[in-house]
């Protein structure tokens, strides 16, 4: 399919002067425990660590994710990389790499390209479920029509633990603001490079499995939303922080933010993550109820009695219907689950404020441009 798809993305990408790169949406574990009728038993024969922690298969099998695929060296090795405004750096999964990890994934080959350099320099990455170590080269990144020369990446040397064997990419590309001594982003070497027609990115993603949803570089497609963009300033430097002016249930507010809250926008977190001094309240208001996997469920019966979440940012009232924060799985049994697509954030406060982490969840209802040249951020209703 993507043989056929990509001659066809990339005279698209000529004609309207937008980059094109199709992302891929796949079942996470979870998605296919719980539809097997195979959850239960996944979760009754996992061991705890001596920590109190479970292994890697428990830490992610919740996750959802997008894939896009880039092209790396002359001639190109193909790999899968997640598209994340969380993060800087651009790293993928190399030969030089011996961890378990890496044997489940494509390897970049760097002695196979002519137009691969490196100083030997070391890169080492912590995320919130894992780290890795590697070592920095430049290569030439090609993303559809586009290639990107000189652009700095990390090859991975070593990936300890499980927690990016399952995962169905081979690297992660780094969207957000270059932090002081790190690694140079690949949106801001496009921009230095002069191959953008605008310094934005927009993202556009679906709740359906494989093709549909893409990330655009260059501009917007005005066919993926309707409606105007409302524009919301974030903090220069930051991984796309803003603050939201209020927060509002069912059309009430909630006073959770009568100071302001902070939130980034991060196509890296698949859920919409709540301050956790707030969670429980809003499941309360909501009306989930926790079940026996640990999930926030509701009626399936009633999601269009859910309330609606507003989230009020530089003056605009942006609704999330509950059809869009409520996960949706159908059994084989030919039965609907439904479970919340929102848990706790892993920090109460950031810089004083409430924080929230606008995962995908919210990104799937409201079109989000990222506007490196004015720092701001995005957002319109997606078209139906």
């Amino acid at each position: 399919m993507m043989k056929v798809l990509v001659p066809i993305l990339a005279f698209l990408a000529i004609t309207d002067g937008l980059i094109r790169v199709p992302l891929m949406k796949f079942k996470s574990l979870y998605e296919q425990l719980l539809e097997e009728g195979q959850l239960k038993n996944f979760l009754t024969n996992q061991q705890l660590n001596s920590d109190g922690s479970y292994n890697e298969p428990l830490l992610n099998y919740k996750d959802m994710a997008y894939f896009g695929q880039i092209s790396v060296g002359t001639p190109p090795q193909s790999f899968y990389v997640h598209f994340d405004t969380g993060s800087t750096h651009l790293w993928i999964n190399s030969v030089y790499c011996k961890s378990e990890a890496c044997t489940m994934h494509h390897l970049f080959n760097p002695e196979a390209s002519s137009t691969y350099y490196s100083n030997g320099q070391p890169f080492s990455v912590h995320y919130g479920t894992g780290s890795l170590t590697g070592v920095i080269g430049y290569d030439t990144v090609s993303l559809q029509g586009l290639k990107v020369t000189n652009q700095e990446i990390g090859l991975s040397t070593n990936e300890p633990g499980n927690n990016f064997a399952r995962p169905l990419h081979d690297g992660i590309m780094g969207m957000g603001f270059k932090q002081p001594g790190g690694m140079t982003p690949i949106v801001d070497t496009m921009i230095q490079e002069n191959l953008l027609e605008e310094p934005i990115f927009a993202f556009y993603l679906t709740n359906s499995p494989g093709h549909g949803s893409e990330v655009v570089f260059g501009g917007v497609d005005p066919t993926h939303y309707t409606g105007e963009i409302h524009w919301v300033p974030v903090a220069p430097g930051s991984h796309w922080q803003l603050v939201m002016e209020s927060f509002e249930i069912d059309h009430q507010e909630t006073g959770w933010c009568s100071d302001g809250c902070s939130a980034i926008v991060d196509t890296g977190t698949s859920l919409l993550t709540c301050p956790p001094q707030f969670v429980n309240e809003l499941y309360q208001k909501i009306g989930a109820q926790a079940n026996e996997y640990g999930d926030y469920v509701v009626d399936c019966n009633n999601l269009n009695n859910l309330p609606t979440l507003t989230f009020i940012m530089n003056g605009a009232h942006l609704h999330l219907e509950p059809s869009f924060y409520t996960l949706v799985y159908h059994l084989n049994t030919g039965e609907k689950y439904c479970r919340l697509g929102i848990e706790g954030s892993h920090e109460e406060y950031r810089d004083g404020q409430p924080f929230w982490t606008l995962g995908d969840i919210f990104i799937r209802q409201f079109y989000t441009v990222f506007d490196q040249g004015n720092t701001q951020v995005g957002f319109a209703k997606v078209a139906s």
